[in-house]
């Protein structure tokens, strides 16, 4: 089985407009709703893809509701622990020029629910996967992934997908693979990478550091994968973006659809591709229809082999 750790999630508010002016009366041209949150937007898109998974973390309030709701809807198995303040809610904003995100002040979680939480993490099992995914709300200890990991039975593959503390304290456990962008990975490292050989051996570093696989997007430029002897060199695929909101997490979905399909990482990294690409040329989160319409216009070359 498949679950997803959501600690952070929301009500992802999605409203377009011509511009935006700061000071006055703005009026939106479009704006929809979506339970959202990393992990939960893994999820989603699995379910898409006809594949099942449990959705893990927190939920409160009307809000968190209003999430437990959507997730039924879309027939996914959720173990939520419930808080007693509501679940946040962000903005993003899409104008003819930029996307701008306006993240929601996150609830407090106690330390009875987040007991909770851990009780939860005890029902997964040798052969499953873990994604951990997002933000820490600040009431949480920033090495809450690495005491997850911590806990879990041998034989479970865990997908790490975050930023700063919560990242690196994971990352010395072992992950099976991890996902950050070329600027997550520069924040990483506090460097600047001009260059794709350093983008690469940067991506080096971070298998040296606990990661079995990496795979670095690079919006536009496509995506790297590096593994335990090889660099594969993925492009994008053509398309209009609409949105890169939820590109990322939809990327992470695909991977694992292939790798549930007994697919080796490099075949799929290609899904990956095409699963985040997809998401990224539509509103909302891609279909499995879309996704496979894009597989024949990927090109994954192999770059070289580590010694």
């Amino acid at each position: 089985m498949i679950y997803t750790v959501t600690l952070n999630p929301a009500i992802d508010y999605y409203i377009s407009m011509k511009e935006f002016q700061e000071g006055k009366l703005n009026s939106i041209n479009n704006g929809y709703t979506l339970a959202g949150g990393k992990g939960i937007n893994v999820s989603k898109v699995l379910k898409n893809f006809g594949t099942e998974s449990v959705a893990l973390g927190f939920v409160g309030g009307f809000t968190g509701d209003y999430i437990k709701k959507n997730l039924k809807e879309y027939e996914i198995c959720e173990n939520f622990v419930e808080l007693k303040e509501n679940t946040r809610i962000n903005i993003k904003m899409k104008t003819e020029n930029t996307e701008t995100e306006i993240a929601g002040h996150s609830p407090n979680i106690s330390q009875d629910e987040y007991e909770k939480f851990l009780e939860t993490i005890k029902s997964i099992k040798e052969g499953d996967i873990l994604v951990l995914s997002g933000s820490v709300p600040k009431s949480l200890s920033s090495n809450i992934y690495e005491e997850i990991i911590n806990i879990l039975p041998k034989g479970v593959k865990v997908i790490l997908d975050t930023r700063g503390e919560p990242y690196k304290s994971a990352l010395t456990k072992g992950v099976y693979l991890t996902k950050p962008n070329n600027v997550e990975l520069e924040e990483f490292f506090n460097e600047k990478y001009e260059t794709l050989e350093d983008i690469i051996k940067a991506g080096k570093k971070l298998r040296e550091l606990g990661s079995e696989n990496v795979i670095i997007s690079l919006g536009k430029n496509g995506s790297v994968l590096i593994t335990e002897k090889e660099v594969f060199i993925g492009n994008v695929p053509k398309g209009e973006l609409v949105s890169s909101v939820g590109a990322g997490d939809s990327m992470i979905a695909g991977v694992l659809y292939g790798i549930t399909n007994n697919m080796e990482i490099k075949d799929a990294y290609k899904y990956g591709i095409a699963s985040g690409s997809a998401t990224a040329f539509s509103e909302g989160l891609t279909s499995l229809e879309k996704m496979k319409s894009l597989l024949d216009d990927i090109k994954i070359e192999k770059e070289s082999t580590i010694c």
